[in-house]
């Protein structure tokens, strides 16, 4: 009984979590342009803040395929129900979507957002996946 409540009031904070990380990331690819200049020295050529503005599309895209797979994971019920990975998935997705406010409103240098993009992205994709596979391998 207590795993069952336990489980029931993550399941919709773990898809409002991600819901709010997915905003954000695709707010900060369309509003991109003071945090690539942020990133540059202040006589920068257009070549540097296209080299600088194509690392971070590359990155904030890489991230929406990362939470586009994780989101779909979630929605399928393979890891819905599964606290740890639930608990994971709320504390990254939490700090990402807080982190990466500020990332926006203080425009942060872009060089911080790969250490956002590690430990905020990636780490719940990968336990996603390992989830993901240990139950269609596992039968757990």
């Amino acid at each position: 009984m207590r795993m069952v409540l336990f489980s029931h009031g993550l399941v919709p904070t773990r898809f409002l979590i991600i819901l709010s990380h997915l905003s954000i990331a695709v707010l900060i690819l369309w509003s991109r342009d003071q945090n690539v200049k942020s990133c540059l020295s202040l006589d920068y050529t257009d070549e540097e803040y296209l080299l600088q503005d194509k690392e971070l599309v590359i990155g904030l895209s890489i991230a929406l395929g990362l939470l586009g797979f994780e989101l779909l994971g979630f929605l399928s019920g393979v890891t819905m129900f599964v606290p740890l990975t639930a608990m994971i998935s709320i504390a990254c997705h939490g700090s990402a979507s807080i982190l990466l406010t500020y990332f926006v409103l203080d425009e942060w240098d872009c060089h911080l957002y790969w250490w956002l993009f590690t430990f905020c992205s990636v780490l719940p994709a990968v336990t996603e996946a390992v989830t993901i596979l240990r139950s269609l391998f596992l039968k757990n």
